[in-house]
């Protein structure tokens, strides 16, 4: 029952991010006008707004124009879907796994509208960091000084390596929403996880940079949005970062 739930509540609200995803950076209300084709502006019915289920009934294509709908919208349900399963299994229904609900939705969010329009929205990036700070007096596994410190400093780290690249090398290397992403990623991580997340996203932005170049014969001055990667970086690190840091130690005292 409790996975059933959980994935339910993930594909509705997978649902919902879409609707933020697309509306958010174009200033406009996530909540109205309803659900309409983005191209004919046709109004959805509800029978066509089923998450994953009317994608695969109209295959993939708007029941009023035929234009062929996003593949993002199928990815965000089953992800957020996936995800809530995987926060249910975890830490079963708690304040800890509603939470971590919260921080996986703004993942999302942030790593599909920075692949879309390069940007950060403050709406997310702030608003997320004023919740995970009021968060971090109650947090099971992160406590309040560790928060706020892993907050700030993932923050100056950030803003740092923003003002090395703008200053030395006079180009925009990260976006300062970046350096916002990183004070939300600590206040709910804490400064270990924080470490791995920042890593893993160091890594995979690495090795995607390197596929660009050497297989889509980009250049070095390629730019890549980093946010997916610190999404990524902080998916891995939520669920698994503690383990992996276990595993590194093992590997260290050998």
């Amino acid at each position: 029952m409790e996975t059933t739930l959980s994935i339910l509540f993930g594909l509705i609200i997978g649902s919902f991010l879409n609707v933020v995803i697309h509306r958010l950076p174009l200033a406009e209300n996530v909540v109205f006008p309803p659900s309409h084709c983005p191209r004919c502006q046709a109004a959805i019915p509800f029978y066509d707004n089923i998450p994953l289920l009317s994608y695969l009934i109209l295959l993939g294509k708007c029941r009023s124009c035929r234009v062929r709908i996003s593949l993002q919208y199928p990815l965000v349900e089953a992800l957020c879907a996936f995800s809530f399963w995987l926060v249910a299994h975890t830490y079963g229904l708690t304040v800890q796994a509603a939470a971590s609900a919260v921080f996986i939705c703004l993942l999302i969010a942030l790593a599909a509208i920075d692949i879309k329009y390069m940007i950060l929205p403050d709406e997310l990036t702030i608003s997320g960091a004023v919740f995970f700070f009021i968060y971090s007096f109650f947090n099971p596994a992160v406590g309040q000084l560790d928060a706020v410190l892993s907050g700030l400093g993932g923050a100056l780290f950030f803003a740092g390596l923003y003002y090395f690249y703008l200053k030395i090398r006079k180009i925009e290397g990260l976006g300062f929403g970046d350096v916002k992403m990183a004070l939300l990623m600590g206040l709910f991580l804490g400064l270990h996880r924080l470490a791995m997340a920042i890593f893993l996203a160091s890594l995979s932005g690495l090795l995607v940079g390197i596929f660009f170049i050497i297989f889509k014969k980009k250049n070095l001055k390629l730019a890549l949005p980093f946010g997916p990667f610190l999404s990524l970086g902080s998916f891995i690190s939520l669920f698994w970062g503690n383990a992996i840091l276990a595993w590194v130690g093992s590997l260290w005292r050998l």
